[in-house]
């Protein structure tokens, strides 16, 4: 997984070409914890066509909210410079996320 910061998030995910994933995260926060395994075994498993990426949101506050990311944990699938979809809070299960990745996977 590419560890995004606010210096490379424009040029790994915005301008980036393909599906990118980007796990939002935040230090103490506990269910981003408990689901960043999770993402981790599916960056494995859909890692050849979804690129995975991870943003540790408590040292990029203000580029978290330019992308509307109020919650977390946040999973969310980028296109063409645009979130297309996300995960947040209590939807952000390794079920639903999984799910998401299978709809954007090869597209």
């Amino acid at each position: 997984m590419l560890e995004l910061t606010k210096e490379n998030f424009q040029a790994e995910v915005l301008d980036a070409e393909g599906t990118i994933l980007v796990d939002f995260f935040g230090d103490g926060c506990v269910p981003c914890a408990a689901l960043m395994p999770h993402v981790h075994k599916f960056a494995e498993t859909y890692g050849d066509k979804i690129k995975f990426t991870s943003l540790n949101t408590t040292k990029a506050r203000r580029l978290a909210i330019g992308q509307k990311i109020l919650g977390l944990p946040v999973i969310a699938i980028y296109q063409g410079g645009q979130k297309v979809a996300e995960c947040v809070k209590d939807d952000a299960t390794p079920e639903n996320v999984e799910k998401m990745i299978k709809e954007y996977y090869g597209k």
